[in-house]
């Protein structure tokens, strides 16, 4: 078996070799896109985190008999066009589960006791020639009693529902699908979540019912000095709406994620004005250690499953 991985330094510093006992290894830090068809022409099997895998890859990668996505969502292949050609296709579902929550709450605790500007104070001497033993220069509330907002109440949102409500929160959440995802909290319109909210968060898929779920509009909506925060996907929200409300309303942002990744330098959310406001992590909520160590055996045991079936 030649088995090629196409974006390894998407991965870290992960241990790579456990996949030699398959076959060839051949690891490629990254591939751009003029160079993926050179460098998966021999393959039987194609490891990828992002690389598109498409209709010209496939067709000239004759022995290709498995595509393995080292993610959950599975966008960067055509999945009808790997069918029609008997062509496998395997992601790791649920490896990132505890990281991305936890990245949730780091992101919502920074923003509510606004860690940036108090290590600030203390870093840059402030504190040390204050007169008191504290410093009540930017006030945070607690979150017990507040209300946690939840867009996509799938695996990683029910997560963090179950955390919240152990910090005391009041649980609402919102189905893009119109699917009732659980009884045991209140399901509502998506006007009526962003009014409520202390905080949001979004943990939804990108597709056609969320694509620019969140605008202006309905931003607006949201209480002064509310959170709000996405983990799903960029796109959900308008980003340059977004840039807008910050700048005229005191509501604060934390993203791990934007429509176009890296972040275009074009962004507007590049340029609020209100930066204190805004806080955004370079797409890794999903990357602990134990994260990264899930994901590659899950990727072992797809192409050992695969082997095992007798398909050569």
């Amino acid at each position: 078996m030649n088995i090629v991985i196409l974006d390894a330094e998407t991965l870290g510093n992960a241990d790579l070799k456990k996949f030699e006992k398959f076959g060839k290894l051949t690891v490629y830090s990254i591939t751009p896109k003029e160079l993926t068809k050179e460098r998966t022409k021999e393959a039987d099997i194609i490891i990828t985190n992002k690389v598109v895998i498409d209709k010209e890859i496939m067709d000239n990668a004759p022995n290709l008999r498995l595509i393995c996505v080292a993610a959950t969502g599975m966008n960067n292949v055509d999945l009808d066009y790997a069918s029609r050609k008997m062509i496998a296709v395997k992601n790791v579902a649920g490896y990132s589960t505890e990281s991305v929550v936890q990245h949730t709450f780091a992101l919502a605790f920074y923003l509510i006791e606004s860690l940036g500007y108090y290590d600030e104070y203390v870093k840059t001497g402030k504190w040390a020639k204050s007169q008191i033993f504290t410093h009540l220069g930017r006030p945070f509330f607690e979150i017990a009693g507040k209300t946690w907002g939840i867009i996509g109440l799938g695996t990683i949102g029910k997560r963090v529902a179950d955390i919240a409500k152990s910090f005391g929160c009041n649980i609402l959440y919102y189905s893009a699908s119109g699917v009732d995802r659980s009884s045991e909290y209140e399901r509502v319109e998506l006007e009526e979540l962003l009014k409520r909210s202390d905080i949001v968060s979004i943990h939804a898929p990108l597709n056609e019912k969320t694509k620019n779920l969140l605008h202006y509009e309905n931003i607006s909506l949201m209480k002064d000095n509310s959170i709000l925060l996405n983990l799903g996907r960029g796109g959900i929200i308008n980003e340059r709406d977004l840039a807008k409300a910050i700048d005229e309303k005191k509501i604060y942002a934390g993203i791990d994620v934007t429509e176009q990744e890296p972040i275009n330098p074009d962004n507007p959310l590049n340029f609020v004005k209100n930066k204190e406001q805004l806080f955004i992590t370079p797409h890794i909520a999903w990357t602990s250690i134990e994260a990264r160590e899930r994901l590659i055996e899950g990727i072992a045991k797809n192409i050992e499953e695969f082997l095992s079936r007798g398909i050569k």
